[in-house]
C-alpha cells in the first residue's frame, strides 16, 4: 500500500471546480510552495520553457535531490520521485492551475496561474535589476569627461558648462528610464497580486 496523501486541501479543490477568473487564495499558494518538488517542478518549468515529459522531469529533480547526474540515477530514485509526483505533486498543481499535466501522456508545461508563484521564488533565470552599473557608467563617463573639459583636453575645453549639462542630462534621463520601469514592474505586481485572494 502507498503511504502518499493524494488528497487535495479543500482550498485547492475548490479552484479546479470554480469557473470564475483565475484566482488562488494565500493559502493555496503557499500550500503548493511548501514542498521542495513542488519548487523544483516551477523551477525546472521555468528554465525548460516548453512542454516536458513526466521521466524527464522527474530524473532532472531525483538527480537534484541526490546531488548527482541524471546518468548516475538509480532506478530506485527515479522511481520514487517518478510516483510522487504522478500521485501528488502534479495533479495537485494541475488542479490549482499552476501546470497543464495530461497525465495519461504524461506532459507537463506551465498554465496560466503559474507567474502567481514565480514571484515568490528565488530564480536565476529571473532577470536581476542591475540599475547600479547604469548609474556607475554615467557617473565615471561623466567624471571623465568634465575632469577633461577642465584640464584643457581639446575638444572637450570649449564648453565646460555644456559637458555638465550633458552630464546632468544623462542622469535626468537615466532616472526617468529607472522610474519607468519601476512603475511598469510594480503594475505587473499589482496585476498578479489582484488575482491572490
Amino acid at each position: 500500500m502507498s503511504s502518499i496523501d493524494t488528497s487535495l486541501p479543500d482550498e485547492i479543490a475548490s479552484v479546479a471546480d470554480s469557473d470564475e477568473e483565475q484566482r488562488l487564495s494565500k493559502d493555496v499558494i503557499f500550500e503548493l510552495l511548501k514542498n521542495r518538488r513542488r519548487r523544483e517542478v516551477l523551477a525546472y518549468l521555468l528554465e525548460a520553457d516548453d512542454t516536458v515529459t513526466l521521466g524527464e522531469l522527474a530524473e532532472q529533480i531525483a538527480a537534484w535531490e541526490n546531488d548527482t547526474d541524471v546518468s548516475a540515477l538509480s532506478s530506485d530514485q527515479r522511481k520514487r520521485v517518478y510516483v510522487a509526483l504522478y500521485q501528488t505533486h502534479l495533479p495537485k498543481m494541475d488542479d490549482a492551475g499552476i501546470v497543464e499535466y495530461d497525465q495519461d501522456r504524461g506532459l507537463i508545461s506551465l498554465a496560466d496561474n503559474a507567474d502567481l508563484l514565480m514571484m515568490y521564488l528565488d530564480t536565476d533565470s529571473e532577470q536581476q535589476d542591475r540599475w547600479d552599473r547604469w548609474y556607475a557608467a554615467v557617473s565615471v563617463v561623466g567624471a571623465a569627461l568634465v575632469a577633461g573639459a577642465f584640464l584643457g583636453v581639446p575638444l572637450l575645453s570649449a564648453a565646460p558648462l555644456g559637458l555638465a549639462g550633458l552630464v546632468v542630462g544623462a542622469f535626468f534621463v537615466l532616472s526617468i528610464a529607472h522610474f519607468v520601469t519601476n512603475r511598469q514592474r510594480e503594475q505587473n505586481v499589482d496585476g498578479k497580486l489582484s488575482r491572490i485572494e
